[in-house]
């Protein structure tokens, strides 16, 4: 963590904590802990705003963000052993399955049938389902988040490109890439975020084809077929034919923020800090993750869910009140005007956002692909996450052109290899 952020984060976690000092001494504390608080910490302090004038009977505090979903899920583990966990963690959404495999995670089935009219308030069968493991439901979605492209207007128009019609296939942004490569030594035609979390932009390219990461049964890789090849093709392709960097996910976004690159495949969860670091220095158009298979094609849901550890049965209550309100539709709509994210409340989209998103077209982008949206797949067992990291590890070898030449063999690889890790 560099000194900016944890100066930062210290003092988020000060200014939050003494949100509800008006409170009385009988007042609960919840302890909250979330991931990426470049991106959310905003976020978390208005929510907790707005909160604690409804209820000064609950005191939300902090702790100091989880640089990563990876280091945040690793950090539960420890703090499971010790009963120092946070009464809520944010966790991404393909880290549940393990929180509920090592028993956890707090069931919410109880809380839910207990709401009245909980429909009302824009929670649907939907944001159950993604946190949903084992026939209960384990996690509220807090804020979706799914792949798009952002792109240069002006280097796209520079290059001859016309910015009401752009790419809707790889070929079309592969060959626009490279147009825009033409205006200077200095400028990348496109460059993919492929290192965000280990695996979620190897997910995307393998959906988007309708394929799966392992079969129904989860004993096998399913991931090395038609569409593992179209994927491990495209990176490949990326590499060799559109000359794509090898830089990391921050260098990238900064790049493109610089007006050094024409076409920047990534999350929507960047869009807020995207905008705000562009700053008007070129026009700026998001648009829809390229070649989705019709009637096949999906996309995977990145972004984080609230879950609830703590062991306490009057700070469970507590704590649902503050997940409650949090993936409701005020906090919703808060996630959706300061970060890229999608809240996934019908209320917060339909009614509180109405108006945002004609104002805001660019992050209407993914609302109009929720049709596609499937669930991260996260992977059973206790190599879980080691399975991440290989993946990772193999896609590297292309991103790095040590292995660009033989995507085919790359993919056999790495099959194998996740194929070893699985339960057996």
């Amino acid at each position: 963590m560099t000194l900016n952020r944890h100066i930062l984060s210290v003092a988020l976690v000060g200014v939050l904590s003494a949100i509800p000092a008006f409170a009385s001494a009988a007042t609960t504390e919840i302890v909250i802990q979330y991931p990426y608080g470049e991106l959310f910490d905003e976020t978390h302090k208005q929510i907790a705003a707005e909160f604690a004038k409804l209820n000064p009977d609950i005191k939300v505090s902090f702790r100091a963000p989880y640089e990563s979903y990876e280091e945040g899920t690793q950090k539960v583990l420890r703090e499971a052993i010790t009963r120092q966990m946070p009464d809520i963690t944010f966790q991404g959404l393909n880290r549940v399955r393990i929180l509920v495999d090592r028993k956890i995670a707090v069931p919410l089935d109880g809380f839910i049938k207990a709401e009245k009219n909980f429909a009302v308030q824009g929670f649907h069968q939907a944001m159950y389902d993604i946190g949903t493991q084992s026939g209960k439901v384990y996690a509220l979605p807090f804020a979706i988040s799914l792949p798009i492209a952002y792109y240069n207007l002006d280097l796209v128009k520079r290059a001859g490109g016309d910015p009401d019609k752009l790419p809707t296939t790889w070929d079309g942004v592969i060959g626009l890439a490279n147009k825009v490569r033409g205006l200077g030594a200095d400028i990348n035609g496109v460059t993919m975020a492929w290192d965000i979390t280990g695996n979620w932009l190897w997910q995307a390219p393998v959906l988007s084809q309708g394929g799966s990461m392992l079969t129904a049964d989860e004993k096998k890789v399913a991931f090395n077929g038609a569409p593992g090849e179209f994927a491990i093709d495209l990176y490949a392709r990326l590499v060799q034919d559109a000359k794509l960097p090898n830089i990391s996910q921050p260098d990238s976004r900064a790049a493109f923020a610089a007006g050094k690159t024409g076409i920047h495949v990534t999350s929507t969860s960047d869009l807020a800090k995207v905008t705000s670091m562009v700053g008007g220095k070129f026009a700026l158009k998001t648009h829809a993750f390229p070649s989705v298979k019709e009637g096949e094609g999906r996309l995977p849901a990145g972004g984080n869910l609230g879950v609830i550890l703590s062991q306490d049965p009057k700070k469970r209550q507590a704590a649902w009140e503050v997940l409650k309100f949090w993936t409701g539709p005020i906090g919703a709509s808060i996630v959706a005007r300061t970060t890229g994210y999608m809240p996934p409340n019908k209320v917060a989209n339909e009614i509180y956002l109405k108006d945002f998103y004609v104002q805001n077209p660019n992050n209407f982008t993914a609302v109009k692909q929720l049709p596609l949206l499937t669930r991260w797949y996260a992977f059973p067992g206790e190599n879980g996450l080691k399975i991440t990291d290989v993946i990772k590890d193999h896609l590297q070898t292309i991103v790095s052109g040590k292995r660009a030449a033989e995507p085919r063999a790359v993919l056999k690889d790495m099959a194998n290899d996740v194929q070893q890790l699985l339960p057996r």
